[in-house]
Order: structure tokens, then sequence, then C-alpha cells
């Protein structure tokens, strides 16, 4: 101690006594949802006992019947994993864009594989908070943000059955920078992970360090009844067209806005619909950027007339975005997945409906899904994102695609 500079000492234990109080605050905004009615029309009963997708484009509700016929169709088309990963998408180790020139004027996502990305916004002219460098030396950071993050090695309720990654993560959980909140889109297996959220909050707390959880209405009990410690101050519900603002002392501040998506929710045959889904917002003041993640959703079913109209009214809304997050996998068979996930052609509608000004395709390439692991090559996806991209002169200007562990700037 006698050989640390005094203005370093000050700091450390300026910093021990911050971490020690209330360091995040939540305060609602004005809903921007654009066509108020009472109650919603996703809303099913009044206060809602479970939800449902309204607009036309969502055609219909597949039943077990529809599943089943699906799984053991003699129509499948299965392709296994490629035994090398020349073919698979890269994987690098994350340094959390700390290599990338101005990172800390830019709005940033690292992707962590499938759905997951540990979003970070610019860092303040008036931060006073440090984190952790991969170096172990202090430096300023953003307001960082977990995204559907899954680091378990299967996507389903056990250990030893369900969906396996075929692709690592990029790091170990325990190689995670601090994370200061947790937006999770939706509580399937491949975008809640009671592991990944288990790890994230207890390691802060250890730290006495706050945290705070996001998710869309009715999720609240899952954390906490998580068995975990959460309490239900540090979890904030959300309905379509909510608004927060998030304040986090010694760092900065962003609005975080819950928007529609076309999807569903259950983690048990029996809770389908019971919670609400959703996609995100964030908008960062410190660099004036703004993010769209879009959870999983679909564009239009395959029997619908028409598109969701949710993404142009997103696009609308918010004047566009600097950086989003579209996922082009898990669509096949088109003529059941098209309810709820899109394919990379409409991936492309969603990023020109929302005005993205550069699209990075993600929930692909990780894990393969429990019915179109039986019809979808794991190397399509890319290839047609790429492809339908090309073809309207927006891959590489506009839309692209990422490493595992890659760090990419808002435009």
């Amino acid at each position: 101690m006698h050989n640390m500079p005094l203005s370093k000492f000050w700091l450390r234990n300026h910093l021990s006594s911050l971490s020690k109080m209330r360091q995040i605050s939540v305060t609602p905004l004005q809903s921007r949802n654009p066509e108020p009615i009472s109650p919603p029309a996703h809303w099913v009963g009044n206060p809602p006992s479970s939800f449902k997708n309204p607009w036309p484009s969502f055609a219909k509700q597949h039943g077990l019947a529809d599943v089943l016929k699906t799984r053991f169709s003699t129509n499948r088309n299965f392709v296994p994993v490629p035994e090398t990963r020349d073919e698979l998408v890269k994987v690098r180790k994350p340094d959390w864009g700390r290599s990338l020139p101005d990172w800390k004027q830019g709005l940033k996502a690292t992707w962590l594989g499938h759905a997951g990305f540990l979003v970070e916004t610019a860092c303040s002219a008036s931060t006073t908070r440090v984190g952790s460098s991969a170096e172990g030396e202090e430096e300023a950071r953003g307001i960082r943000i977990l995204f559907d993050a899954v680091f378990s090695e299967r996507t389903s309720p056990v250990g030893f059955f369900g969906p396996k990654r075929y692709t690592p993560t990029p790091c170990e959980l325990s190689e995670l920078p601090d994370v200061d909140l947790v937006v999770i889109s939706h509580n399937h297996y491949d975008h809640l992970d009671i592991a990944t959220i288990t790890h994230v909050y207890k390691r802060q707390k250890a730290a006495g360090k706050d945290i705070h959880f996001f998710a869309a209405l009715g999720n609240k009990q899952w954390f906490l009844n998580a068995g975990i410690g959460i309490t239900a101050d540090e979890v904030t519900e959300c309905d379509w067209w909510d608004s927060q603002k998030i304040d986090i002392e010694g760092v900065g501040s962003i609005d975080l806005t819950c928007t529609p998506t076309q999807h569903f929710s259950g983690r048990t045959p029996f809770d389908a619909g019971h919670t609400l889904w959703s996609s995100w917002v964030v908008e960062d003041p410190q660099s004036n950027k703004k993010l769209y993640f879009s959870g999983d959703t679909a564009y239009k079913a395959t029997t619908a007339a028409t598109a969701c109209p949710v993404f142009k009214q997103i696009g609308e809304i918010f004047g566009g975005f600097d950086l989003s997050m579209v996922p082009i996998g898990l669509y096949s068979p088109e003529w059941f997945m098209s309810n709820v996930h899109c394919h990379p052609e409409q991936s492309l509608e969603i990023h020109k409906d929302i005005r993205s000004r550069k699209t990075i395709g993600m929930h692909y390439g990780t894990v393969r899904g429990g019915l179109s692991a039986q019809y979808e090559d794991v190397r399509e996806p890319p290839q047609r994102w790429q492809a339908c991209c090309e073809k309207e002169g927006r891959w590489g200007t506009e839309c692209g695609l990422c490493d595992v562990g890659e760090t990419v700037l808002a435009a």
C-alpha cells in the first residue's frame, strides 16, 4: 500500500464505498405506443392471463399434432453439422471492442453466439466508475447490457437431453466483464438460461455491485423463483412500448424501450403464451446512437397476405437505428416456422422497415432448433443472408455478419 500512488489509493477506496450504495435507478417514461387502446390487442383477458400475436401476419397457432407431424415427417432433409469448422461460423476471443479505434465514443455489441450479445454504450464524459480490463488495469467504460446470453451446453430444461451447441462460447462465464443490466426477449431456453443468469447475478452481488433485469410482462416471477436471491426491486417487467430511463451512477444513462415482435413463449408444454415476448430498443445519449435487438421474430406467415406492421412502426417512431441485430436462422420448414421465425429474405425486409443503417444477422450458427434441425443445413442461413443482401447492394455497407466473440460498432 505504501508504494501505491495516493490518487490511485483514494480512487480504489472511493469506488469501494460507491459499490455499497444504490448504483442503478429505473424511472418509467411516457409510453411510445402509437395506437394505445385498452385493453391492448395482444392481451388475452384484462388483466391478461396470456398473450397473443394480434396481426393477420400471424396466421395459425400450430398444435402438438403439427409439431409431431413436422418432427417425424418423411419429407425431412436432415443434413449433419460439418465435422470441421471450416464452413461454420468463426469464433474469436472477445476483447469487448477495446482494439477498435475510438471505442470509448461508440455504441457497440459483442456477439456471444446464437442471440446473445453484450452491448456497451459509449463512455460518458462524466464517467467516474471504472471496470477491469482484460489486463487487470482500471479503465473507464460505458453501460453494459447483456441480451439473451446462453452459456449452457444445451438449450433445454435438462443437461442430458435437448438441442446441444455445436459452436463453443467465445469465453468462459467468468471472463465476462461486469454487467449492469440483463435484458431478456422471451423465456425460451435458447434465450433465457438459468446458468448464465445465476453466474452473472451472484458475481455482481458478491462484488457489492447492482444488477437489474428487464423482461416483458409475466416473466418477473421466473426471476424471483430462480432460487438465487433475485429480489422484486431488481426486476422490471414491461409491456410493449413501455420505456424506462436507466441511470447508473458514475457510468451514464440510457432509455430502454420494450417493443413488439411476432413470436411466442413457453418453457413447458403447458405454459405457451403465458408470458409476453418482445424486442428492445436502446437509446444511448452518450453517443447519440440507437440500437435495435429483435429477439426472435417472424415477418409474415407463408399463408398471410400482409407482413407484420410493427417493424415499420418501430422505424418511424425511433427514426431508424445505428445498429440492429436481426435473426436469420432456424426458419425451416417454412410452412411451420414462418409464424414465429423469419427467413433471411424477410430479415432484410425487417432491416429496411426499421430503417437500420447497420444490421448484423444472428440466431444461427450455434445451436440447432428441435424442429429446424431436421430440415435446415446449418450453412444455409448465412449464405442466403449474404446472397439476398448482395442482390440489393446492401452487403458490407448496411448488412453483414460477424464472428462469435467479435465486437461491432454502431454506424
